[in-house]
């Protein structure tokens, strides 16, 4: 096992992580697994913009694709790799789709699963890719 992957956590097979932000992209809701695997807290997750789980590996133009997607209305799948509070990544499938939540207000809703290592090497080679060109 090489060093990256002793930082990976491996999410379970059943896993399904969930979250509710607003129409700026600051989290109003999540779930216990995404707690869990993010190893945040509720309270520490509530209000903060959902890229406090961004990893650095994630090229802009992926984040773009998603921000373009959703604000036309539209639901949004792909591949995120994200990274825990105690430094550890986690891959998902991620679907984004837009929401009006029960107080009236707009915004987004977000389920994730567990990715296939699969689809891990396929996205982590072309992210990497993505990354190197946005230099």
């Amino acid at each position: 096992m090489n060093k990256d992957n002793a930082k990976e956590i491996i999410l379970d097979s059943k896993a399904f992580l969930v979250s509710e932000t607003d129409n700026k992209g600051n989290i109003k809701f999540a779930n216990e697994e995404f707690c869990k695997y993010s190893k945040y807290s509720l309270d520490e997750l509530i209000g903060k913009p959902h890229n406090l789980v961004r990893h650095h590996d994630m090229p802009r133009a992926a984040f773009k694709d998603l921000w373009n997607t959703i604000k036309q209305g539209k639901t949004w799948k792909g591949f995120v790799k994200n990274e825990s509070k105690s430094g550890q990544y986690y891959w998902v499938f991620a679907t984004i789709y837009p929401f009006k939540s029960c107080d009236g207000s707009n915004g987004f809703i977000s389920c994730r699963r567990k990715a296939s290592e699969d689809e891990i090497i396929k996205y982590t080679a072309l992210y990497k890719t993505m990354k190197a060109q946005e230099k």
